[in-house]
């Protein structure tokens, strides 16, 4: 360590490593490494904040800070059921769409990429304004679909009908075919407030846009591509008519004609295959995620008494620097030393301190086999990190 201060008390405050451990096994393994470290010389006091940006994960985050797990039925992305969880405190809900319609979530893994429906959020949003929150926050991140929002909006209470009149199920297939939009949104969405948590800054459509950007990474081809940016591209624009505009819009006096088009070009309208759009059409404020989970978890209060701060990820990166969680968290953590630990570090040591870090372990720097598909092997490598981050400590104080 650099610091001629040994800290005594260590705030674990990582977010998940995607595809192998959660947030809360992460910072546990790492716990349990420091605990071995000290023995019962009382040395090291740990205290453990698994952390989302608001993406998967959003939800277990939420419910290890204190919240309540509540389950719920609803259609996956392919129409088969899943079993969805939403965390509340009894003022917060928080809704993600990794649990409920993403890529973790489709049968067999096999992606679907013009066939997988965002529905089953809507569904998950609709049990949770069963609950009477006040605030509803709609963490979106790890979605297998592009059908900006069309299946969460349809499970809200809107139908899209085709040029004879027919009922459209919401997917990538479905979009170049909506004519007209009828129903109306559940008058419960008007009495909650709206949180659209994302750190995605794409549009709806275009070269920068939800397909061309994510589109590959959901299994689609050059042509899925195309056929979903011209999709939403016409999907929009029937929204934008007049009686769409009048189905979604002026329930609440949100959204006018044009307000309604030039959503779809906001920043962060291309989250999650374009449900972030969706949420804008019915008045969702956005947010950082990183931001707003660090301020939904306490992290301000809970570093308060910590003298180290462990953060990481599944990778510490260019992506890292931009704004993900663990740049959030070093941001925010003031002059306290700062450790990351990762699955892999595609950092240099000489940009650590563009995030303030002190040192960044690596589970790839202590062994060959990849750890990312091997949960138990994580688990055990943090285990080992944790100790050496520990001994450090030791060190630092002379024990």
């Amino acid at each position: 360590m650099t610091n001629t201060t040994a800290p005594k008390t260590v705030l674990i405050a990582p977010d998940k490593f995607k595809g192998s451990l959660t947030a809360g096994e992460v910072a546990e393994a790492l716990a349990a490494g420091l605990g071995a470290a000290h023995g019962t010389s009382g040395a090291i006091h740990c205290e453990i904040l698994p952390l989302a940006d608001g993406g998967d994960g959003s939800v277990d985050a939420a419910v290890a800070s204190g919240f309540g797990r509540y389950n719920c039925t609803v259609a996956g992305p392919t129409g088969r059921p899943v079993q969805a969880d939403i965390a509340f405190d009894g003022v917060t809900a928080v809704v993600e769409v990794a649990n409920t319609c993403g890529l973790a979530v489709l049968p067999q893994g096999d992606l679907a990429p013009m066939e997988a429906s965002s529905r089953g959020f809507g569904e998950a949003v609709l049990f949770a304004l069963g609950l009477r929150p006040a605030r509803l926050v709609l963490a979106l991140g790890g979605s297998s679909s592009t059908d900006g929002g069309m299946g969460m909006l349809a499970a809200l209470g809107l139908r899209f009908l085709d040029s004879s009149g027919l009922s459209l199920s919401g997917n990538g297939h479905s979009l170049s075919l909506v004519h007209s939009v009828s129903g109306s949104l559940v008058p419960e969405l008007a009495d909650v407030e709206l949180i659209l948590a994302t750190d995605v800054h794409n549009p709806l459509c275009g070269p920068d846009g939800s397909p061309a950007v994510f589109g590959p990474q959901k299994g689609c081809s050059l042509t899925d591509v195309s056929a979903l940016d011209a999709g939403l591209t016409h999907f929009v624009s029937v929204l934008a008519g007049s009686g769409a505009a009048a189905a979604v819009g002026s329930w609440a006096g949100r959204e006018s004609q044009a307000g309604i088009a030039s959503l779809a070009e906001q920043p962060g309208a291309g989250s999650a295959g374009g449900i972030g759009f969706a949420c804008l059409l019915l008045g969702a404020r956005q947010v950082s995620g990183a931001d707003y989970f660090l301020d939904l978890l306490d992290f301000d209060a809970r570093k308060e008494n910590c003298d180290l701060v462990i953060t990481g990820e599944g990778s510490i990166d260019e992506q890292t620097l931009a704004g993900k969680l663990p740049a959030a968290v070093a941001r925010r953590s003031g002059t306290r030393p700062i450790i990351a630990v990762a699955g892999r570090s595609l950092l240099p040591q000489e940009r650590w301190s563009e995030m303030s870090l002190s040192c960044v372990y690596a589970l790839a720097d202590y062994t060959t086999l990849d750890s990312a598909k091997d949960p138990e092997l994580s688990r055990k490598l943090l285990r080992r990190i944790g100790k050496d981050i520990g001994q450090s400590v030791l060190d630092a104080l002379g024990v």
